[in-house]
């Protein structure tokens, strides 16, 4: 019974997927019918249509982005001159001008996207989403931002300075929106991080109007520390760039194991400080000597007892 109830099933799901002559043929004429129904010539319209339309929006989108250029070179010029007559730093200079750039191409892209027919408020949505996910992968890159923000607010250092950061010292030649570029003595470009920067010890040396020259000279015991002494203040005091007030200041630093060791400290211009120094340096090597003082090396002196 079983085997005769799935038999007959089966006959009719078979029977079922045939389809009579008649009405395939019925089918076929009436997609026929469709096609011939269809305006070729409005079609064809529509699709001109189209792209005439989108190659204005092209064109006008082309216009739009090469005249944004151009009033955006402008803007940037006219603020620059401003800050320049205005004696703006350099500093807030630099800083300025590339952030109004960011910003003015952003909007030049937001401008042509619209023209081009995306839903503004979906892109600005789309450009937010992708503004935070961005955000979140460059955590780090904003946080220089945000340091250099803070330079500019608290003003540590300005282009120009001689400053020591992060292990480093150098002068400042610029501080852009992430980083800051400073130049070693040896002519080494060095970026530091802004917020590395921003957030450790900074040592200025060109803040203050005057600055101090120290030497240590060491000359050997039983020298005549008075002459050595007034030959000192005399080869400092000859250098015109050295300050007279406050006075010259030579006395004995310490008594070393083999020397006495002698210090002269000097005030100069802040701008003259390496010039001064070097040259004094090399003074008091040439010309202490002839005047009585030795410069000893490190020594040890040795007692031998005998032992009976």
């Amino acid at each position: 019974m079983l085997k005769f109830l799935i038999q007959t099933e089966g006959e009719e799901a078979i029977e079922s997927l045939i389809v009579p002559d008649s009405i395939q043929k019925a089918r076929f004429v009436e997609v026929v019918k469709n096609l011939a129904d269809l305006d070729v010539q409005s079609i064809v319209h529509e699709i001109v249509s189209w792209m005439i339309w989108t190659g204005i929006k092209i064109c006008i989108a082309l216009a739009i982005y090469y005249l944004g250029r151009w009033l955006l070179h402008r803007l940037i010029r006219m603020v620059e001159r401003i800050m320049e007559r205005r004696g703006t730093e350099i500093t807030l200079h630099t800083f300025l001008l590339t952030l109004i750039r960011t910003c003015g191409y952003i909007v030049l892209v937001v401008v042509i996207v619209t023209v081009l027919g995306v839903d503004s408020t979906s892109f600005v949505a789309i450009l937010a989403s992708m503004g935070l996910a961005i955000g979140m992968a460059l955590s780090g890159t904003l946080q220089n931002f945000a340091g250099g923000v803070m330079i500019l607010v608290l003003r540590p250092y300005k282009v120009g300075d001689y400053i020591e950061a992060q292990g480093v010292k150098g002068t400042v030649q610029a501080i852009r929106l992430f980083t800051t570029t400073i130049t070693t003595t040896d002519k080494q470009t060095i970026y530091i991080p802004n917020n590395s920067i921003s957030t450790s010890i900074i040592n200025n040396y060109s803040t203050a109007e005057k600055r101090r020259c120290s030497w240590k000279i060491s000359v050997a015991y039983g020298d005549d520390y008075d002459v050595i002494r007034t030959a000192m203040i005399e080869i400092i005091r000859r250098d015109s760039r050295v300050l007279d007030d406050p006075a010259i200041y030579v006395r004995i630093d310490a008594l070393a194991d083999s020397a006495v060791v002698i210090e002269a400290r000097a005030w100069v211009l802040n701008a003259d400080y390496w010039d001064v120094l070097d040259s004094v340096t090399e003074a008091f090597y040439k010309e202490l000597p002839e005047r009585g003082a030795h410069f000893p090396f490190p020594q040890l002196d040795v007692h031998l007892s005998k032992e009976e």
